[in-house]
């Protein structure tokens, strides 16, 4: 009980991500599977960014006082900028995603992957 009360942060990362991988297998509609990609990828996002978190970490800093370096235990502020920049690439894959499905509900005049199959086929 402890191992799912304890670690419940992760298990809602885990649900995030079953949610948007559920949307990109399960629906046939275009949009919901770039919103699901959308969720899944924040799932990993928001994964990262908790296993750098530390209980009373303090900024990455190194202090120097009269009695030398003094060692704190610091927040590794590597995984956040990571995450900085894969929030820049999610928001750019998202933008040019939707910008493909205009063009592709223009064309066809529907979302549905199984409709849009069969337009090509004929």
């Amino acid at each position: 009980m402890e191992l799912i009360v304890g670690k419940y942060n992760y298990w809602m990362y885990i649900l995030l991500m079953m949610i948007g991988f559920y949307a990109m297998i399960g629906k046939r509609n275009l949009v919901k599977k770039v919103v699901g990609m959308n969720i899944f990828q924040t799932s990993i996002i928001l994964f990262f960014v908790s296993t750098a978190a530390k209980r009373g970490g303090t900024i990455p800093i190194v202090e120097h006082s009269s009695h030398g370096v003094q060692a704190f235990q610091y927040v590794n502020p590597l995984p956040h900028v990571l995450m900085l920049t894969a929030i820049v690439v999610m928001v750019s894959t998202f933008g040019v995603a939707m910008a493909l499905i205009l063009m592709i509900y223009r064309r066809y005049n529907t979302l549905e992957e199984d409709e849009i199959l069969e337009l090509r086929k004929q």
